[in-house]
């Protein structure tokens, strides 16, 4: 079997794009694979046609040693951009390999070390009321039992401190009053806190509703500034979304920086890269939450790895069964229960629709900038 085609499907979704990657085999058999969208999305398309010219004609099942050919044969160590486009290209190299073999991804992976994944959402809600509102309607609808919000209150880049302190503790309280206790609670600051001692206060401030983890408090360039950070905090310390590879999360976790990892299996190598970066988290007794922002395709990923590695806590989720989301997939995976049921077929189970991709053409984006009251520029 050798691999004949590389191809990309680009899609705008909402507020961004969604890049599918499709490998083409000799023998018929194709594998779909997703890379990150980081914004400049065709700088993205243009690195998987360049490593297109250096992977077609080899054996598309030597999944470790085209990963390899790519990764070593870059002249510097792969930044985002060039890393989206090798797991893109890796996920599809799993996908073929499973519906070569005909048995599902995880079972490629060590076999199912659980029955189910449990996902969460983010409710989103500018008010803490809305927020709650949104969460109880989410819950009602696919029975999660855990989410995840953001505690800055709408406008904080032009609020005084203490008054972001004061609602970020509002909103988490009106969602602990409304779900109750048993619902598990993530905290995504977004890194938008520069000082690791306001973001200390922020977590003080919201230790008493009993927050299930607090994502990226601070930025993420400065390991020893966030394990610093993490011997202080009251609350689990969870980041990695921004890592890339088993040689940045190494640091993090050689540093004790965090009590759960969110690696992007989009950005930071692909899948195998992310097994590896789960063994590594388990000798140090770190949990793993995947950051999973990005499409369908994306999602099945991560559903085989967290089907087949045992110290996964739960994954991030966006709903596939609506919208364009649901049109550009041909069966989207399924929630029930708060939890997607181990997937059954070939490969990684999952086709994209290439017809309505294109009824979605890509479309330029860019995360806007916070500005502050004094017009500089924040995080966001």
């Amino acid at each position: 079997m050798k691999i004949d085609r590389i191809e990309t499907f680009v899609t705008h979704v909402g507020r961004r794009n969604l890049v599918f990657v499709k490998v083409s085999t000799d023998e018929g058999i194709h594998g779909i694979g997703e890379a990150y969208s980081v914004g400049p999305d065709l700088a993205t398309v243009a690195a998987i046609d360049d490593y297109a010219t250096w992977i077609v004609g080899e054996d598309p099942r030597r999944i470790e040693h085209l990963w390899a050919l790519m990764y070593n044969g870059t002249r510097f160590p792969p930044g985002p951009t060039l890393l989206s486009a090798i797991s893109g290209i890796e996920h599809a190299l799993w996908d073929i390999k499973g519906k070569a073999l005909g048995v599902p991804v995880w079972q490629l992976l060590g076999g199912a070390v659980r029955d189910r994944i449990r996902v969460y959402q983010n409710p989103g809600g500018r008010t803490p009321e809305e927020t709650a509102e949104r969460a109880l309607a989410l819950i009602e609808k696919y029975g999660y039992t855990a989410l995840k919000i953001g505690p800055h209150p709408a406008g904080s880049e032009t609020m005084p401190w203490s008054a972001v302190v004061r609602g970020a503790a509002a909103r988490m309280k009106a969602l602990r009053d409304a779900v109750g206790p048993d619902i598990d609670i993530g905290l995504d600051p977004h890194a938008k806190i520069w000082e690791p001692v306001r973001a200390l206060q922020m977590a003080r401030a919201v230790a008493e509703y009993d927050p299930y983890f607090f994502e990226e408090p601070i930025r993420p360039e400065n390991i020893d500034a966030m394990a610093s950070f993490r011997r202080q905090c009251p609350i689990p310390v969870a980041t990695g979304e921004c890592l890339y590879t088993k040689f940045e999360f190494r640091e993090l976790l050689a540093r004790e920086a965090a009590d759960i990892i969110q690696p992007d299996v989009c950005l930071m190598g692909g899948l195998l890269e992310m097994k590896k970066v789960a063994a590594m988290a388990e000798a140090h007794y770190v949990m793993v939450a995947p950051h999973n922002p990005m499409g369908p395709v994306a999602t099945a990923v991560n559903v085989h790895f967290c089907v087949s590695t045992p110290n996964v806590a739960v994954l991030e989720y966006t709903p596939d069964d609506q919208g364009q989301r649901r049109e550009i997939v041909q069966e989207p995976l399924v929630v029930r229960n708060g939890s997607i049921e181990l997937p059954t077929k070939p490969g990684l189970g999952i086709e994209i629709d290439e017809s309505a991709c294109a009824r979605y053409p890509h479309a330029r984006w860019r995360r806007t900038n916070a500005i502050r009251v004094d017009g500089s520029i924040g995080f966001n």
